[in-house]
C-alpha cells in the first residue's frame, strides 16, 4: 500500500477545532497495514451527553442510554471507528484507558466508564485483497494514549482513514473522505465538531452548493454530481446497506441538561445536510453525539439554544468540509482513489 500526498488547500485548522472547546481531547489511532483507524474523544471531567442517528443503517455503542429519560447523565468518551460492526471493539480499549485512570461513573465496585460509539463501513479500503484490518480494543486504548487538547490531525488519520465519498453509481468511481474538525467562538461559547465523513453521497459547499468531491464521470477527470445525475434519470448501482455513513461529535463549554444535549445533536444534522448531497440514506448510517462540558452558563448575556443550535450546524457543516480539503489520495493494489486536490490539480492542468 502506498500513499500520494496531496496538499490542503488552506492552512489545516482555519475553522478552529473541536479541541477549542474546554475539557475536550481528541486522539487518533491510523493502522499502517491498510486505510482504518479510530479516533477517540475524551471528556475526562464528564460530559452532558447527546446522540442523533439520522442514517439507516447505524453500527452504535450504548447510544439508548443517551436518552433523556435514561439513568447516566454523563459520558466519559466518544469513540468512531472503521471497521463496521468489527470496529465496535476500539471502545473495550478506551474504557480500559479511561478505568486505569479512575476516570468514570461510581458504581461501588469500581469506576466505570461510560463510552458510546459509532462506527463507518471503510471496509472497501481496509478488506481489499483479502486483508482483515479493522479496529480493535488494542487501537482504541492506542487512540487514548495519543489524545490531547492540540487541534487533531484531519484527513486520512482515525475514523478517516479509510473513508470514502461519492459511491452511488460504484466505488470505482469514489473519492477519498476523512475526518475533519471545526470549532465557533460566540458570546464567549464555544461548539467545536468533529467529523469522520465516509459518505455515499457528494461533499459539497454549504455556501455555493459547488460539488467538491464525489462521484466521478467514467474517464474519472471530473466530478459528476450526484444529485443532478439522478434529476436527469440516472440510477446508481445496486447498494449493499450499510456501506457508508458520517459520524461525529459536536461538543460546547456551555451548561446543558440532557434534553437540550440531544437537541443539540438533532439539529446539527443540518449541517450534514448542507454538505453532503443526498445525505441520510437508507445506505447510511449517519450518527451524531453532543457533549456538553459545562464550564459556560447560558444566562444573561450568553447564547441560548437557539444560537447554539445554529453554531452547531454551522460548524459541523465547515468539519465536513476539511474532512475532504485534508485527505489525500490513496492507492491499495491497483486501486488508486484520489482526493480532491487530485481533481483540482487534473483540471488546472487541462
Amino acid at each position: 500500500m502506498s500513499h500520494v500526498p496531496a496538499r490542503s488547500p488552506r492552512p489545516l485548522h482555519s475553522d478552529g477545532a473541536i479541541t477549542d472547546v474546554a475539557g475536550i481531547e481528541v486522539g487518533h489511532f491510523t493502522d499502517e497495514r491498510r486505510p482504518s483507524g479510530c479516533t477517540v474523544v475524551i471528556a475526562r471531567e464528564g460530559a452532558v451527553g447527546g446522540v442523533d442517528v439520522r442514517g439507516a443503517a447505524p453500527g452504535t455503542r450504548e447510544t439508548d442510554l443517551l436518552a433523556p429519560g435514561n439513568f447516566v447523565q454523563q459520558v466519559h468518551a466518544i469513540v468512531l471507528a472503521g471497521g463496521s460492526a468489527w470496529g465496535l471493539a476500539a471502545a473495550d480499549g478506551a474504557v480500559r484507558w479511561l478505568e486505569e485512570r479512575g476516570v468514570g461513573l461510581d458504581v461501588r465496585y469500581g469506576t466505570l466508564p461510560i463510552v458510546p460509539a459509532a462506527v463507518l463501513f471503510d471496509l472497501p479500503l481496509s478488506h481489499a485483497d483479502g486483508a482483515r484490518v479493522r479496529p480493535d480494543a488494542a487501537a482504541g486504548y492506542a487512540a487514548c494514549d495519543a489524545a490531547s487538547r492540540e487541534a487533531p490531525a484531519e484527513g486520512n488519520v482515525g475514523a478517516g482513514a479509510g473513508a470514502l465519498v461519492g459511491k452511488l453509481f460504484g466505488a470505482q468511481h469514489a473519492m477519498k473522505g476523512g475526518i475533519g474538525t471545526a470549532s465557533v467562538t460566540v458570546g464567549g461559547v464555544t461548539v467545536g465538531a468533529l467529523i469522520a465523513c465516509n459518505a455515499l453521497g457528494d461533499v459539497v459547499d454549504p455556501d455555493t452548493g459547488a460539488v467538491l468531491a464525489g462521484s466521478r464521470t467514467d474517464d474519472g477527470l471530473r466530478l459528476r454530481d450526484t444529485r443532478r445525475a439522478l434529476l436527469r434519470g440516472e440510477l446508481p448501482q445496486p447498494l449493499l446497506a450499510g456501506t457508508n455513513t458520517t459520524i461525529g461529535v459536536v461538543a460546547t463549554d456551555a451548561v446543558l441538561t440532557k434534553v437540550q444535549a440531544n437537541r443539540l445533536a438533532a439539529v446539527a444534522h443540518d449541517g450534514l445536510a448542507r454538505a453532503i448531497n443526498p445525505v441520510h440514506t437508507m445506505s447510511d448510517g449517519d450518527t451524531l453525539f453532543a457533549l456538553a462540558t459545562g464550564r459556560v452558563p447560558l444566562q444573561g448575556d450568553a447564547p441560548g439554544m437557539t444560537v447554539l443550535s445554529t453554531l452547531a450546524a454551522e460548524v459541523v457543516a465547515r468539519a465536513t468540509v476539511r474532512a475532504v480539503q485534508a485527505a489525500r489520495a490513496v492507492q491499495v493494489g491497483d486501486w488508486r482513489v484520489p482526493a480532491m486536490n487530485d481533481l483540482a490539480k487534473t483540471q488546472e492542468a487541462r
